[in-house]
């Protein structure tokens, strides 16, 4: 069971990894990465009515 489990990249290793390319896109200033860093989706949803989740609660309109 171990010898399976070695082969893959797991718990902290994995989330390091992930957290490293996301890191590298945004260094890069591509698209993804922007989308990243302002936290907004980055595989292509609308965001005119949807993507609550990602960008947070509403906020009020200031009059």
């Amino acid at each position: 069971m171990r010898d399976a489990v070695a082969k893959f990249a797991v718990e902290g290793d994995l989330r390091r990894e992930v957290t490293l390319s996301i890191k590298r896109l945004m260094d890069l200033g591509t698209y993804r990465g922007l989308r990243h860093r302002r936290g907004l989706p980055v595989r292509g949803q609308r965001t005119k009515t949807n993507a609550r989740t990602r960008k947070g609660p509403r906020k009020p309109i200031k009059k």
